[in-house]
């Protein structure tokens, strides 16, 4: 079922699955991908599994309204103010809630600053919200050694796929999906099976149902903003938090996914042998989604037995 909700005056398309009685999931993407980049196999294994699945559009992508970056920009709180919207508009005080790259980063900022809202957390492929990477991608752009007191920067075949698409035609729907795709295809990595056809797909949905492909880049931009409330500690968090990390993770490797779990306390780490940075492979949908539904009944559990 799917309506359009409303985040102060900004329209934002989402999705609820499953039984209303159900506890809430909150799935929250990652930049420049509208709700879809959740799989509905993922979705699926979720509502099996006895939870009420609500995935949507960010502001920027998909259905949801665009917005004019140079008038009005925006930052991660805004983004996560969408999601408090979302949960809002369909009455659940509280989520079980899992974001995916910049999602996580998303999610993370909900479990400090709106920590009633949080039943458990599950941070996937992300890294600390309050960790700048940018001094890390200018010295690996640059062929610089890089600093041992930053996270790594992301993996030189992603860094040569960016200057080999910045040089691509863009001039055609055809050619925007081409790049799109094989974007996709390199955050993937190379161990695990790529799902050409599902990434395709996606591509094809984030391009065609936006009124303006290009807003999706205001991600970036909002990304890159470290404003004080991304620099609280992660230590206040409370809720039970599991993160998911793949080894093979081209844009953020495997140390960003270990500091997110280092630094919140009782956090457990799940890294999935060859899993690069997306779910765009055979079964992997399920099990990430087998992952969260064991972390929304053990969280929950364990927080009724501290009580």
């Amino acid at each position: 079922m799917g309506k359009f909700i409303a985040s102060g005056e900004l329209p934002l398309w989402t999705e609820r699955f499953g039984d209303v009685r159900d506890p809430v999931a909150l799935l929250v993407m990652g930049t420049s991908t509208p709700g879809l980049g959740w799989p509905d196999s993922l979705v699926e294994t979720l509502v099996r599994g006895g939870l009420q699945v609500i995935r949507f559009d960010h502001r920027d992508t998909g259905r949801s309204g665009c917005v004019d970056f140079t008038v009005h920009p925006y930052t991660l709180k805004d983004m996560a103010a969408d999601a408090i919207a979302v949960l809002d508009a369909y009455g659940a005080v509280t989520a079980h809630i899992a974001g995916a790259s910049l999602g996580g980063a998303i999610a993370q900022w909900l479990a400090v600053h709106r920590p009633e809202r949080v039943a458990t957390l599950t941070a996937i492929m992300t890294g600390p919200m309050g960790a700048d990477a940018g001094p890390a991608w200018a010295r690996a752009l640059a062929g610089q050694d890089p600093d041992p007191r930053d996270l790594p920067p992301p993996a030189p075949r992603f860094l040569q796929h960016l200057a080999r698409s910045a040089a691509m035609p863009r001039t055609t729907r055809e050619e925007v999906l081409a790049v799109n795709v094989e974007t996709w295809r390199v955050l993937h990595g190379d161990v695990l099976p790529f799902d050409e056809e599902a990434a395709r797909r996606l591509a094809e949905e984030a391009h065609d149902s936006t009124s303006d492909p290009t807003a999706a880049l205001n991600h970036d931009l909002a990304g890159r903003v470290m404003t004080a409330d991304r620099l609280a500690p992660l230590s206040s968090i409370t809720a039970p938090t599991l993160v998911i990390h793949g080894t093979e993770d081209p844009l953020r490797p495997l140390p960003h996914g270990e500091a997110v779990a280092a630094a919140i306390p009782g956090a457990r780490l799940e890294a999935i042998p060859g899993m690069g940075h997306s779910l765009l492979s055979p079964g992997l949908p399920r099990r990430v989604a087998e992952l969260i539904l064991r972390q929304s009944r053990e969280g929950v559990h364990g927080q009724d037995a501290r009580r």
